[in-house]
């Protein structure tokens, strides 16, 4: 599949076949779809807000704790990690990049299809980024950091649960000596907070609002 060219941010596409796709479960099916959007010249940024991340809110509908359908989680999953791919053919953890973030979708939670994409869209950009996967626990989060030498840490959720564990990232860090060091938030259950209420510095709206955010604070620090 080609690269994405640059396209209108007013023009109109159809993202429903690519996300009728995606909460199918059918990831050949949601390539062609996104295909069909490379070709008429629609941005990766809108296929991912508008595609990607409109599906997995979709989704967060019915993957409440009270239903939780893991098979379903995996098989979008595997879907939405194909196009991923696709629009970042490069997006795997290089050795080295701009600046390094570490992620983790935090213990009690086992979804992980945001976060991948944070991942994803921060690598495109040209970043390093450490991924400690799903259900981590805040410790090994606090570990990788301050290994990594980060510059932020980011944390991924979708159930509410997840909201207690989020809330103990700041004080580990402190406890680490990393007091300072930036906090991203994200995730359906995350955004709903105000990042006063998670004590973190910022809750990303969606992948590239964190993206941007990352970007700014990381040229900030380039210049001081």
């Amino acid at each position: 599949m080609s690269n994405v060219p640059p396209s209108d941010p007013r023009a109109e596409f159809d993202f429903q076949p690519l996300i009728d796709a995606l909460l199918a479960g059918d990831h050949k099916l949601a390539l062609t779809a996104t295909q069909v959007l490379i070709d008429r010249g629609c941005s990766r940024e809108r296929i991912v807000t508008e595609g990607l991340e409109h599906a997995m809110s979709r989704l967060d509908d019915k993957c409440t704790v009270d239903s939780f359908n893991l098979l379903e989680i995996m098989l979008v999953g595997r879907a939405v990690s194909a196009v991923v791919h696709v629009l970042y053919p490069d997006g795997y953890a290089p050795t080295e990049g701009r600046a390094t973030f570490v992620i983790a979708t935090l213990e009690g939670d086992v979804h992980d299809l945001g976060k991948n994409i944070v991942r994803m869209v921060l690598v495109g950009k040209g970043f390093r980024v450490v991924d400690l996967g799903r259900d981590c626990p805040v410790e090994n989060l606090v570990s990788a950091a301050q290994r990594e030498d980060a510059v932020a840490v980011l944390v991924s959720g979708l159930i509410s649960p997840v909201v207690s564990q989020v809330r103990k990232v700041r004080p580990a860090l402190s406890a680490a000596g990393l007091g300072e060091l930036p906090v991203v938030a994200g995730g359906a259950a995350l955004k709903q907070l105000q990042p006063r209420a998670l004590d973190v510095d910022y809750v990303a709206e969606n992948a590239f609002d964190g993206a941007r955010y990352l970007e700014r604070l990381v040229e900030a620090d380039e210049r001081s």
